[in-house]
């Protein structure tokens, strides 16, 4: 059989901070491989940060498309499916995912697995001859782009825009399941969230699904503050960029919610020097949860954690993609979710650099490429 061979679009970083637009092969897909025709690929932080991860490969994890063509041990997708991706690809049968850790799957998943390496199959995915590497194990930031069956989710809702679609994967899954999954908000209960961007504006919405009587967001920017409102924030507070650890809005908090602090706080900033931030705006027994992937070393004042507070850092919101996934279409076709709404600016792949520098200006809510 003769393999059919696709030539498409796709941006490529060298691993040294730099990308290029090339013209990249694409290949007939493995036994459990989906062949997808990308239409829309969200932009975060993660994408610019992975131009310096010191190797080269497509860029891009977050996307939506549709199938172009299955692998033949593949049954549950056909040509022509509207899907979104999936980068917590889960074995289903490490000790991670029989735990129900599908997002921390010990053999398949970018951040804490084995086989991370991303690589396609030999004759899968090449540029300049060789196989190359894709962001996440999907590579979105191209025109077609190969990947596990396992990645893939059947978008049943006809009329959601590509554009909507493409940021379910990451932004949009990382802060529903932050509040839903990790915090498990309680109906009634009160909400800080630290940062207005893509994802804190998710943790806000689903701090709205979950009944949540004050959601209070904090943001240094005035636009970020009104979307919040819009989302479902119950009350905003401005930061000043002085105030060390927010000490000072954790003070107003406490005015706000009776002296006490909150049930929850979000840290979704990815600011080092606020990694503690949530644990100074909850009550006693509160929870603060750590959302946005703060690695580096930080210092914190352990009277923070008095008394009996709770801090997580969960990944990817604990996804379990196969009930997440469709849970968050099911919101957004009852019109409890908002998502185009979030979807600020829309770029073509030639203007990428200026979706970066769009994003590092924080001009977006959420910038998309669209196909």
């Amino acid at each position: 059989m003769i393999q059919e061979i696709i030539k498409c679009k796709a941006a490529i970083t060298d691993g040294k901070g730099n990308f290029s637009i090339e013209e990249i092969e694409v290949g007939e897909p493995a036994a459990d491989e989906v062949l997808v025709q990308i239409k829309a690929a969200g932009i975060c932080h993660t994408d610019y940060d992975s131009l310096n991860w010191g190797k080269q490969m497509i860029l891009g994890h977050e996307g939506a498309g549709i199938v172009f063509k299955t692998g033949k041990n593949v049954k549950g997708f056909s040509k022509g499916d509207r899907v979104i991706l999936n980068w917590a690809i889960p074995c289903g049968h490490c000790f991670q995912c029989k735990e129900g850790n599908l997002h921390i799957c010990e053999n398949n998943s970018p951040v804490t697995g084995k086989n991370n390496t991303g690589h396609a199959h030999d004759g899968g995915t090449t540029f300049l001859n060789k196989n190359i590497s894709r962001s996440f194990n999907l590579g979105t930031l191209s025109e077609y782009t190969l990947v596990k069956e396992a990645a893939v989710i059947k978008n049943h809702s006809r009329k959601m825009p590509f554009t909507a679609a493409a940021i379910i994967g990451c932004g949009v899954m990382t802060g529903y399941g932050s509040v839903v999954n990790a915090a498990k908000v309680k109906a009634g209960s009160s909400v800080v969230v630290i940062g207005a961007g893509g994802v804190g504006l998710n943790v806000i919405q689903a701090a709205k699904l979950s009944k949540a009587k004050e959601i209070i967001a904090i943001d240094i920017k005035k636009n970020r503050l009104e979307m919040a409102k819009k989302m479902g924030a119950t009350h905003t507070i401005p930061a000043d960029k002085n105030d060390t650890g927010l000490l000072k809005a954790a003070e107003k908090i406490k005015i706000l919610l009776n002296g006490r602090g909150a049930d929850y706080a979000f840290e979704c900033t990815a600011i080092p020097a606020l990694g503690a931030a949530p644990l100074a705006m909850v009550r006693n027994a509160g929870t603060a949860i750590q959302v946005s992937g703060i690695e580096q070393e930080i210092t914190i004042d352990m009277n923070l954690f008095e008394w009996d507070k709770i801090y997580m850092n969960p990944l990817y919101g604990k996804c379990n993609p196969q009930v997440d996934l469709p849970a968050i279409i099911h919101h957004y076709k009852n019109e409890r979710l908002l998502l185009e709404e979030l979807v600020t600016r829309t770029y073509s792949l030639s203007q990428l650099r200026k979706a970066f520098n769009d994003l590092l200006k924080g001009k977006n809510a959420k910038g998309v490429i669209k196909f």
